[in-house]
């Protein structure tokens, strides 16, 4: 015999939680005119659920057992538009009729059962009668449950775990090992009948791993938690919660730890966004009447296959093609070679490009720029080389004409290329990609129409950020589906500040594309990808694929309740599952995508790893606010660094969830700031970079700083900002030498490293403690004597704890470290600048001033 629970198992909501039903109630009635303007949602729901606890403490079951009806009695039946109790039980019996869901997965276990002869029974603790549950049951996948027995506990007066299988057992006349129960409940559903020696099957609905990500997206488990904002009071949710539920329930088990939890978070998380961009953009372009989109690769061969099965599910005539476009194909082929600026700004495009690498992008060879010919392993990541190298770009006239010409070439190479796939033959070219910016359907329509080709390009993007006004500018289209044109700020902020992760999640495993062929056939760069790194991308594919096609079939269902568009009700949902994924990653997804590599795609060869080795040793040091002054090339997805520090991803997840103020991480009067300068050889002194100085929960502080010059010897380092104690445990500079392409890391950690610096408004105390007087105090680092040679630029990481002390400038300060410790160690630093010269020069210094000369 095959015995069955009925709420979460046969049937399920769409609404993340049972009791968020009582809320959309609520809100039909509202509109109905039959509950009063001032019961709100939240309102209502909390009156049901308190109707619900009333009735049940006045119910004369032992186990408190209650109908529908003894429900309703104990809510103000006054307020509501003239309804009996009679039409309010019908209208919630309505509505849940409406939400419900049959499970297809018992549906085809029903249909197996009844095919070979096993009877079924259902056991349900329910406050519904009789024929509100046949009705509720009343589906055309679950036909072979009308000749179902049920067992009510209302009917019963006694729940699951009281008493209500001994019940079924005594007038079935079954023996509990002839009995296989199948239910949600850990209690209800599993314990209790196994204690009677029924065989039972968990059907667990939200398992361990999905519990916190559904947590840190703000979504409650709890029944009786508040009401969700994110439930909408039509659509709940979507059913959003249970399919995700559902999809990871299919996991595969066969791979190892980090591709499983690869997949698990292409269902769980990236799945449930692009199936509802897919059917969103499917949906625009029926409506537009655009049989044909275009989807950009790598991105636009996972895109398109979503896009057409949305399609092919609705029936409509809309097909989606990959096609090979890039930001470094398109830039070239709208590069203004007689303007410099932009010329700089191509070349300051990519990161870490190479001089050697920028000639090959233009088709110039190292002896048709001689002034270059000798720097071809220099890196362009320094601004004052990136000008040197423009003017020794586009100074004579020759050059500009053969960079004219290769310009030409690459736009009639792309042209060749959109035509050969058909993309050029109608008046409108709807491109389809993730996002951003907008540039490639920027620069294409730059190109047709310096071409003077009658196309114009329009796009369809998960979100754009504020760069793609320039296409509303000039009348161009280009439709965001969570947020367009920077708006909402905090869901495009997250997504544009960490996008590498969904980028790889989409793209085909192939290397970006670089040019065309003559004959217009696309040329890949090289793939540097481990074989791990592919087959975890190749997992998380399968798993987004595995929720559209999860969603597809219960959006599918011949029931004559319409399924509601995951773009009419459910954006705030996606934009939380996207949003909280990114800002606040488990660590088993920490684990796994901590160690992909980021490709540069845009000529440079530079291959990255998304978590940053050189930031670990900073985690212990970092409050949310200096997670979020990362700039992008220092840290790909900085939500990945706090996965491995519990209480920084505690307070990251409290401050974007509004449950703290960030304002707790910062100093209680006005702000100080770690403030940086530089000198130069002609002796003057440049104002750097400044970063708030923050306390964290461990009561530490870190400042990053990059500063590029045209050529420093020192650098100040106001560190505290203000008159206080510091202890400095570590700084760590990473420097680039003028004309050498090489990175020098130099650190500052021990106390001897100390020992020779000059102090300026600050004292050294010994170890590696300063007291700084003034919030200008600082002290200097000899980057030039360290380095080699004069600082182009750098990075400078800070580790420090700080006491603060009065600004009046009346504490007492602490003693000093002793004069030949301080004197030994300057001697160390003269003679690392000047060697045995600068020892002496040094000494007759310091013996000028002990004998009183000025």
């Amino acid at each position: 015999m095959l015995s069955l629970d009925v709420f979460d198992t046969v049937l399920w909501r769409r609404a993340p939680r049972p009791t968020d039903v009582f809320g959309m109630l609520g809100a039909k009635l509202r509109r109905a005119g039959q509950c009063p303007p001032w019961l709100t949602e939240a309102t209502f729901r909390l009156i049901r659920i308190e109707a619900e606890k009333r009735a049940r403490d006045a119910s004369v079951s032992a186990s408190g057992e209650v109908s529908l009806f003894d429900i309703w009695r104990e809510m103000p039946l006054s307020v509501f538009g003239g309804l009996n109790l009679e039409e309010l039980v019908a209208a919630e019996v309505q509505l849940e009729r409406e939400v419900t869901v049959p499970d297809l997965h018992i549906a085809e276990l029903v249909h197996d059962a009844a095919k070979n002869d096993v009877p079924i029974v259902l056991v349900s603790d329910t406050y519904f009668t009789a024929d509100q549950l046949s009705y509720l049951l009343d589906r055309p996948v679950l036909v072979p449950l009308n000749k179902a027995k049920v067992f009510r506990s209302h009917q019963h007066g006694l729940p699951k775990s009281g008493g209500l299988f001994e019940v079924v057992l005594q007038e079935l006349g079954t023996r509990p090992e002839q009995v296989v129960h199948l239910g949600d409940n850990p209690v209800a559903d599993d314990e209790a009948p196994a204690e009677l020696g029924i065989r039972t099957i968990h059907y667990c609905r939200i398992d361990d791993e999905f519990a916190p990500v559904l947590e840190r997206e703000g979504e409650s488990t709890d029944s009786f938690a508040p009401l969700d904002d994110k439930v909408h009071p039509d659509y709940g949710d979507c059913g959003l919660t249970s399919l995700r539920a559902k999809a990871l329930r299919q996991a595969p088990t066969e791979v190892g730890d980090s591709a499983r939890i690869a997949w698990r978070f292409g269902a769980g998380v990236l799945g449930p966004v692009l199936t509802a961009f897919a059917e969103w953009v499917a949906r625009r372009a029926h409506e537009a009447g655009h049989q044909d989109l275009w989807c950009p690769m790598r991105e636009g061969e996972l895109l398109s296959e979503l896009i057409n099965n949305a399609a092919a599910k609705h029936g409509w005539e809309v097909t989606a093609r990959p096609i090979w476009l890039s930001r470094q194909v398109t830039s070239l082929a709208t590069l203004d070679c007689y303007d410099e600026n932009s010329v700089e700004d191509f070349i300051g495009r990519s990161y870490r490009l190479t001089i050697a690498q920028l000639l090959a992008s233009l088709h110039l060879r190292p002896g048709d720029v001689p002034a270059l010919a000798d720097k071809l392993d220099m890196s362009l990541d320094q601004p004052d080389l990136r000008r040197r190298v423009t003017v020794a770009l586009t100074e004579a006239p020759h050059l500009r004409n053969r960079l004219a010409s290769t310009v030409t070439a690459a736009r009639d190479r792309l042209l060749r290329a959109l035509r050969k796939t058909g993309a050029l033959e109608s008046p409108v070219l709807p491109l389809v990609d993730l996002g951003w910016g907008g540039t490639i359907q920027y620069q294409l329509t730059r190109v047709l129409e310096r071409s003077r080709i009658d196309v114009r390009a329009s796009g369809f993007y998960i979100v754009t950020d504020q760069r793609s006004a320039r296409l509303s500018l000039t009348g161009g289209k280009a439709e965001g589906f969570l947020g367009q044109s920077g708006h909402p700020s905090e869901v495009v902020q997250a997504l544009t500040r960490s996008p590498e992760v969904i980028e790889q999640c989409v793209s085909a495993l192939c290397g970006s594309l670089v040019d065309f062929t003559d004959d217009g056939d696309p040329v890949l760069a090289p793939t540097n990808n481990s074989p791990a790194q592919d087959l975890e991308r190749r997992s998380a594919q399968e798993g987004i694929l595995a929720f559209q096609k999860t969603w597809n079939q219960y959006t599918s269902i011949d029931d004559a309740q319409p399924w509601p568009a995951l773009d009419a009700g459910g954006t705030a949902r996606l934009a939380a599952i996207m949003t909280a994924a990114l800002r606040a990653p488990t660590s088993a997804e920490a684990t796994v995508f901590g160690n992909w590599h980021h490709e540069d795609n845009f000529g440079s060869s530079v291959i990255t790893r998304i978590l940053p080795a050189d930031l670990s040793a900073a985690v212990p040091y970092m409050s949310p606010g200096d997670l979020d002054d990362l700039h992008m090339r220092d840290a790909f997805w900085p939500g990945l660094l706090a996965a491995g520090d519990p209480q920084l991803r505690a307070a990251i997840t409290a401050v974007h969830t509004r449950a703290v103020d960030p304002g707790i991480f910062e100093m209680s009067h006005e702000a100080p700031e770690t403030r940086l300068r530089f000198r130069t050889a002609d002796d003057k002194w440049h104002e750097g970079p400044r970063r708030r100085v923050r306390i964290n929960h461990n009561g530490l502080s870190f400042a990053r700083l990059d500063f590029a010059s045209d050529g420093a010897l020192d650098v100040s380092l106001a560190v505290p900002g203000q008159p206080a104690i510091v202890r400095i445990d570590w700084i760590e500079v990473t420097a680039y030498v003028s004309g050498d392409p090489r990175q020098r890391k130099l650190r500052w950690e021990r106390p001897e490293d100390f020992a020779g610096l000059v102090f300026a408004d600050c004292a050294w105390l010994g170890g590696t403690m300063v007291e700084f007087h003034a919030p200008h105090g600082a002290f200097w680092l000899p980057l030039a004597n360290h380095a080699g040679g004069p600082v182009t630029s750098a990075q400078i990481n800070i580790a420090f704890a700080t006491l603060p002390q009065s600004d009046s400038g009346l504490a007492p300060r602490m003693a000093t470290a002793p004069d030949l410790v301080r004197m030994a160690g300057r001697l160390r630093e003269e003679y690392r600048a000047s060697g045995m010269r600068g020892v002496m020069s040094g000494a007759a210094r310091v013996a000028y001033r002990r004998l009183g000369g000025l």
